[in-house]
C-alpha cells in the first residue's frame, strides 16, 4: 500500500510549510484525497492559531514516498461549488 505525506502549505515560502514527517497508507491518490479533505475539514472547524488566520488560503501538498508531488489539495475544496443559477433553497 503506498504511503502519502501530506504536507501543509499555509502560506507561499519555505517557511510556510509544514511537512509531515509520517505520512499515512493509503490504497490510492483518490483516498489521499479524501484524506486531506476530511483532515482539512477537521482543521477548519477546530484549529484556532494566530498563524493561520484564513484556511481556505492552505492547501496540502501531497507527496509520494519519493518526495514527489502528487497531488494539491487546496482547503477551499472542502466546500461545494455552488451553481449561480441553482435557486438557493431554505434549509
Amino acid at each position: 500500500m503506498p504511503r502519502y505525506f501530506f504536507n501543509l502549505r499555509h502560506r507561499p515560502g519555505p517557511d510556510g510549510l509544514a511537512v509531515d514527517p509520517e505520512g499515512e497508507d493509503l490504497s490510492d491518490l483518490n483516498a489521499a484525497r479524501e484524506r486531506a479533505l476530511e483532515v482539512a475539514r477537521d482543521m477548519i472547524a477546530r484549529t484556532r492559531t494566530d498563524l493561520i488566520r484564513d484556511w481556505f488560503v492552505c492547501s496540502f501538498e501531497i507527496e509520494n514516498e519519493d518526495a514527489q508531488r502528487v497531488l494539491t489539495v487546496p482547503f477551499s475544496d472542502t466546500v461545494p461549488e455552488v451553481d449561480d443559477d441553482e435557486p438557493i433553497r431554505a434549509v
